[in-house]
């Protein structure tokens, strides 16, 4: 099912250069939407039209209402890259059966920079409206209000025993080879958190991540899904994960382990078979490097691989994402089994975490990544948030290693958020 707020008359577009505005995430207006990596990306705010959807359908809906909306679109681009023209932003639940469906949006306003070069558009929905400067658009300056206090409980250590271990015990059973489960924390603040804050400090500690808002899912996530560029894929996979000491030699030695480690060299290798399968089906070539690199980040280190391929097709961005989620990084393998035992031992609602979270233009190219290090905010009261942390297990994970990684994944977002532990 899904349910549509748009123009009733073809959306008109306008993209024209600007000079470089500084740092994208000081001129978001509160509540817009981010996507910002290293200083570069896309930032926006309005609304001119939207899909809300749920169920397994819900990629797919969002494509082809996607695909009507650029067909009859009137666009005039002065600038000509990734993230110019028609745009729309998107995030999706992990599981078919959440409530939390899925959203695609056409903003009014969209500020990029790409390359040093930045642009502004304006995406109306009737052409009759005199294009605003920036500055009109923008309104009058509101900066971002400080971060309140704010608690998360410590979550349950003896209920993510079990599952973990239960996990481990249909693994080696045989019934399926890994699954990734995910723990959930809720957290309050003593009044309403403006999501300017938390990605500030997000953009602050990890430049290298994704520091994305897309309809409420807030986060820094370091996990590539698909990028799609002129009939070029990549997709960074990310599995297997140590924590650093922080000291500059021990870590060095730390990632060297887990290159040569046994358990995360498996979890990985089945996450980045899941994506090279799909990936091969819709590229006339596809390149696997032969081994995983390790991705160093403030809070965990991973081993990482960037599979990349030709399209043989012309596919949009959203038909790749409908195929590659769940990959195994989020859900396990085999994939039905994993998701079975997922809804058997995790006893949450994952939302739209560990789903896809990203944005797309008219030529169905675009940048999607896996809705990770993320936190969704209450609709209904700004105060509330929940924070998700996922470790894939396989035969040899055990339940206090697994607790201390899930720990490590969720600091991006206390950090950010600044918590007193314990609420």
């Amino acid at each position: 099912m899904s349910v549509l707020a748009a123009s009733p008359r073809p959306l008109v577009v306008r993209t024209l250069e600007i000079p470089h505005p500084g740092d994208l995430l000081a001129l978001l207006p509160e509540g817009g939407t981010s996507w910002v990596r290293r200083g570069e990306g896309l930032i926006a705010w309005g609304e001119s039209a939207r899909l809300d959807t749920v169920g397994a359908a819900r990629i797919d809906e969002a494509d082809g209402w996607w695909r009507r909306a650029t067909r009859h679109a009137v666009v005039r681009d002065d600038v000509r890259v990734a993230g110019t023209g028609l745009v729309a932003f998107g995030s999706f639940a992990f599981a078919d059966a959440s409530e939390a469906g899925g959203a695609l949006v056409i903003p009014r306003y969209v500020v990029g920079i790409r390359d040093g070069r930045a642009w502004f558009t304006v995406i109306d929905g009737d052409g009759r409206t005199e294009l605003p400067s920036l500055e009109d658009a923008l309104g009058a300056a509101n900066p971002p209000a400080a971060m309140p206090a704010v608690s998360v409980e410590a979550g349950d250590r003896d209920a993510w025993a079990h599952a973990v271990a239960s996990a481990v015990d249909r693994i080696g059973s045989g019934e399926l080879e890994k699954v990734v489960l995910a723990r959930a924390v809720d957290a309050r603040a003593d009044g309403p958190v403006d999501v300017r804050s938390l990605l500030a400090a997000l953009a602050a500690d990890y430049p290298s991540c994704w520091a994305f808002h897309v309809d409420g899912l807030v986060g820094a996530t370091p996990e590539l899904l698909a990028r799609v560029d002129h009939g070029l894929v990549t997709s960074r996979v990310l599995a297997g994960t140590i924590r650093p000491t922080g000291d500059e030699t021990a870590d060095l030695a730390h990632a060297a382990a887990l290159a040569r480690s046994s358990k995360d060299r498996e979890e990985h290798e089945y996450a980045v078979k899941s994506v090279t399968n799909v990936l091969t089906a819709h590229c006339a070539s596809v390149n696997v490097p032969d081994e995983p690199s390790v991705l160093h980040l403030p809070n965990v280190m991973h081993l990482a691989t960037d599979v990349t391929g030709v399209l043989s097709h012309n596919a949009s961005a959203l038909e790749l994402i409908r195929e590659l989620h769940p990959s195994a990084a989020v859900c396990g393998t085999p994939t039905l089994a994993a998701a079975h035992v997922i809804d058997e031992l995790e006893g949450i609602d994952r939302g739209r975490y560990a789903g896809p979270v990203g944005w797309i233009d008219a030529a169905g190219d675009g940048e999607w990544c896996i809705g990770l290090r993320s936190a969704q905010i209450d609709p209904a009261d700004p105060s509330r948030l929940r924070l998700f942390a996922g470790c894939g297990i396989v035969a040899a994970s055990e339940p206090d290693a697994e607790w201390a990684e899930s720990e490590a994944k969720l600091e991006p977002m206390r950090r950010a958020l600044s918590v007193r532990l314990g609420a």
